[in-house]
């Protein structure tokens, strides 16, 4: 398996303490003294350092320019292990990810398995179209890197269902993947991309046996959301990003036009043939949004069962937002306090979700939120505080 994550915690002070702790990490970044598996710019979670920190997946920035003025250090113990240090303090045990054994596989026709997907610590992941209709035009999304992993090339443009068939068998047998997350560029179809993600799916799942989630956009006509499901994939993302509409309409204009509102409808329909839980949208923090509206977005989305999987910008390097800055820790803070009791309360937390994005919980704090709160015997150890 992948690194090897100690011990998860049991006691609920200590389990606000390591929220607080990933926090602030995905804000300042990590510098690191040891060998780790990264993930670099590109689609998915851009400057990514993939590390256990107390049983608990975490990915955090380490290579970006401002991890220069991080107080944190990913450093070996003298007993072998690892720790988070800061200013020659240890603040927990960590254990950073392993090359996956599978990496030094290739297909039959010569594609190396890692150019066809890559492990995210315990969670297998791939763009199988790696181009997008919004790409390099005035509707490109403005977090986005997806055309850059193609340019620079770490993958290929499509990824076949026969293959990934194949490598989800060897990330599961080789290196201990416990679930698959596939995303797509929206294409011109209709469909906006659906049906090829979950044909896709489907052969990963008969092959592999491990649950999966696939991502897309809301298509044109919402009976696909049908197929997808009877294809037998177990989870959806359908990612709005941000629930502010000046901010929607600013860096995805396609999303804008689809509308909010059409994107509740779209959720809707998909949590009936999925289940509550089973359907997340992203929620990215940090590109000057109202948070007043992003709360009250994420308590609509969690009232119809779908699971707002909250992030702080990761900014990927070339996209449009490459120049920007994680936002600062207090702010994912006091955003995240209030999105987690409110699941908690609605019964929709991540440990009920099947595969994807938000049962993985690496790119977000909002997971460990969720068991302080589940461990503590009153959620007065994670107050709501008011933004």
């Amino acid at each position: 398996m992948v690194g090897t994550p100690t011990t998860g915690i049991d006691d609920a002070a200590d389990q606000e303490r390591l929220a607080s702790l990933i926090i602030d990490l995905q804000s300042r970044g990590l510098k690191v003294e040891t060998a780790l598996e990264k993930r670099p710019g590109g689609a998915g979670p851009s400057d990514a350092g993939m590390i256990w920190v107390e049983g608990t997946a975490v990915t955090v920035p380490v290579d970006a320019d401002f991890v220069t003025g991080t107080p944190y250090t990913l450093r070996a113990d003298d007993d072998g292990g690892f720790g988070i240090y800061a200013d020659g303090r240890r603040l927990a045990d960590a254990a950073p990810a392993d090359r996956p054994r599978y990496y030094d596989l290739t297909t039959d026709d010569g594609i190396p398995y890692w150019q066809l997907a890559l492990l995210h610590l315990d969670s297998l992941a791939s763009t199988v179209l790696q181009t997008c209709a919004y790409w390099g035009n005035e509707d490109q999304c403005h977090f986005c890197g997806i055309g850059l992993s193609l340019d620079s090339g770490h993958t290929v443009a499509v990824k076949r269902p026969n293959h990934l068939a194949e490598v989800a068998v060897a990330a599961k047998e080789l290196d201990g993947a416990v679930d698959v997350t596939l995303t797509t560029g929206s294409t011109y179809g209709a469909d906006k991309g659906a049906l090829y993600i979950s044909k896709c799916g489907q052969a990963v799942k008969e092959a592999s046996g491990l649950p999966v989630e696939v991502q897309f956009e809301p298509p044109d006509d919402l009976a696909v959301i049908d197929q997808v499901a009877d294809r037998g994939i177990d989870s959806v993302g359908i990612h709005i990003e941000t629930f502010d509409p000046k901010v929607l309409a600013r860096i995805a204009p396609p999303k804008y036009r689809t509308g909010i509102d059409r994107y509740f409808e779209t959720w809707e329909y998909a949590v009936e043939r999925f289940g509550e839980g089973q359907v997340s949208t992203y929620v990215i923090l940090g590109m000057g949004e109202d948070p007043d509206l992003i709360i009250e977005g994420c308590q609509r989305a969690a009232d119809i069962g779908v699971y707002p999987f909250v992030v702080p910008l990761r900014p990927v390097p070339g996209s449009l937002l490459g120049d920007a800055s994680p936002p600062p820790a207090d702010y994912v803070d006091r955003v995240a306090r209030s999105v987690a009791p409110y699941l908690v309360a609605r019964g929709l937390t991540a440990d009920k979700v099947s595969a994807g994005c938000a049962r993985c919980q690496a790119c977000s704090p909002v997971g460990a939120l969720e068991q302080a709160l589940k461990l503590g015997e009153s959620r007065r150890l994670i107050p709501v505080r008011p933004v």
